[in-house]
């Protein structure tokens, strides 16, 4: 099963959205800070996650976009792959890489299935 946002992250893949404990959030958060995620450590309560929704602020633009275009998702749009989904694709690529360089296999593992599967994801 599967939860992808517009942006082709799968939630249920997500250490952040699947952290539970103050514990996990506070890993999560720290993790975050390392791949360059957020520029501080920041609270346990500032990390939890109940996925994207049209309420919160997409740093690509994409929940705007998508209720312009009358559509429920990326692929759905005629001008599908646009300017946005190029660009959001290159900046995954690039935080893949400092992934690579800063995460234990394991922390890898665990982003890669959230979220460097962008492309493939936004095209289900």
């Amino acid at each position: 099963m599967e939860k992808i946002t517009l942006c082709g992250d799968n939630c249920l893949a997500c250490p952040r959205y699947l952290a539970q404990t103050e514990e996990q959030l506070q890993k999560a958060a720290e993790l975050w800070h390392r791949v360059g995620w957020r520029e501080t450590v920041v609270p346990p309560a500032e990390m939890r996650c109940g996925g994207c929704t049209s309420h919160k602020v997409c740093t690509y633009r994409l929940v705007e976009c998508t209720l312009e275009k009358g559509v429920a998702k990326c692929s759905q749009c005629p001008e599908f792959p646009c300017g946005k989904i190029q660009e959001l694709l290159a900046r995954s690529a690039a935080y893949q890489q400092r992934c690579r360089e800063v995460c234990t296999p394991q922390e890898y593992a665990s982003l890669e299935a959230a979220f460097f599967h962008k492309e493939e994801n936004l095209r289900k």
